[in-house]
């Protein structure tokens, strides 16, 4: 239900008459003498109570288990939860949003507890409630985000800059005729963080693309056993190499109705990269039954594993998928080449891919995925038996053998070769 309230004389009066409650509470309203934020404490049903998915899109993760737990032996709630409010002229009636503390308040209803105490702000500047709790998760590290909340509140951030100086230039909001670049130079004061939120909202379309299916198999906290790819994963691969990490000079809505602008291209085939690897390596091969705990440990004592699971897990390593993606860069920079097209090898992903591009692509990868290697037992206590850097792989890839000598792949990989269909 939405709250419906009444602020007056430095009260807040309200009732809770949804869930036949009709008794009118009345609290004190307090200010936050620095920010100069208004805010009240009270102690509110479930029923009025709503996530905030903007301030923090955070899910209720494993770790909840740990919280219930504690409030079952007895021990008390020691931060409260926090939330905001919003007068309207029309009528005061909104939604009471949480952004911090979800996790406790959903560990105590599952405990049976109807009522969560709360501090909610009143009118808050939402921006800075956005900053303050980014801030936290970040630099001031008193609650450790996850890196893909971070990409997500960047990617917010940057959308409100963008609001912002089309409101400032007097512009209407379906105008993007400005580019990276000017946005940046414009808010000069935070330039660095800025374009950190620029690329911050690359990631996260990538991210919570609707028609991604590779995120199915990556966990975003990074510490469960149940998925084979961590976030950190992506972040670092995918993100990294593929995503042009300089401003762009070109309008924001250059070739936006073509379907051609560069950001929307890069977004749409860093996920069809990810569709395609989800296809041939994770889809009906990765059993989240099984999941990633100990699983050479397992080989090693004679457990019998699904070949195509084990097969996914290890390509799923960081280190192994750093080294067989910079192997489809190559792929793609050589395809140009052999085109005679003239590119920047930074924005490959920002240049429209022909089909024939996309079959080598595809090509590459199922070869990549059908070699012995990723089914072989008995390299379970020795190439794969403990984490290798990204180096070595590209030693075993490049000549066939690892650093110690032990013959891996029955020959070097040919680029060229890997390309063609499969027989």
């Amino acid at each position: 239900h939405e709250l419906k309230f009444k602020v007056e004389n430095d009260n807040i009066k309200y009732s809770l008459a949804d869930i036949a409650d009709t008794n009118v509470i009345s609290l004190p309203v307090y200010e936050d003498k620095l920010s100069k934020q208004k805010y009240f404490f009270t102690n509110l049903p479930i029923e009025y109570l709503h996530h905030d998915n903007i301030i923090n899109p955070r899910p209720i993760g494993s770790n909840i288990a740990k919280l219930i737990s504690e409030f079952y032996e007895g021990n008390p709630q020691l931060h409260i939860s926090l939330g905001w409010i919003e007068e309207k002229s029309d009528a005061n009636s909104c939604q009471v949003k949480i952004f911090d503390g979800q996790h406790k308040a959903a560990a105590q209803i599952l405990l049976g507890v109807r009522n969560i105490p709360v501090r909610i702000f009143i009118n808050p500047d939402i921006e800075k409630l956005i900053q303050t709790n980014f801030r936290a998760g970040t630099t001031l590290k008193q609650v450790a985000f996850d890196k893909s909340v971070q990409r997500h509140l960047g990617s917010t951030l940057y959308y409100d800059r963008v609001s912002r100086y089309q409101k400032d230039l007097d512009l209407p909001e379906d105008n993007l005729n400005f580019s990276e670049k000017e946005l940046v130079n414009f808010f000069k004061g935070e330039s660095r963080e800025l374009k950190r939120y620029i690329l911050d909202a690359v990631r996260d379309k990538v991210t919570k693309h609707t028609e991604n299916k590779l995120m199915e198999y990556v966990d975003m906290g990074g510490r469960a056993k149940e998925k084979p790819l961590s976030y950190s994963t992506i972040d670092k691969t995918f993100y990294s190499f593929f995503i042009y990490g300089d401003l762009l000079e070109t309008p924001i809505s250059f070739k936006m109705d073509e379907g051609k602008n560069p950001r929307t291209l890069e977004v749409e085939q860093i996920t069809k990269l990810m569709n395609i690897l989800s296809e041939v390596i994770f889809d009906e091969k990765f059993d989240f039954n099984i999941g990633t705990f100990k699983i050479e440990d397992k080989i090693q004592k004679g457990e019998n594993i699904n070949a195509d699971h084990v097969r996914a897990y290890r390509m799923a390593k960081e280190e192994i998928v750093y080294s067989y993606l910079k192997l489809i860069h190559k792929i793609i920079q050589n395809y140009y080449i052999s085109t005679g097209q003239i590119i920047d090898e930074k924005k490959v992903f920002q240049y429209e891919f022909t089909d024939a591009l996309w079959n080598n692509i595809r090509n590459f990868i199922i070869n990549l995925a059908d070699l012995p290697l990723w089914k072989n037992n008995t390299f379970s206590t020795t190439v794969f038996g403990s984490k290798q850097n990204s180096g070595y792989w590209t030693e075993i890839f490049g000549t066939g053998k690892s650093s110690q000598g032990i013959k891996v792949l029955a020959e070097p990989i040919n680029l060229m070769e890997m390309q063609k269909p499969k027989m």
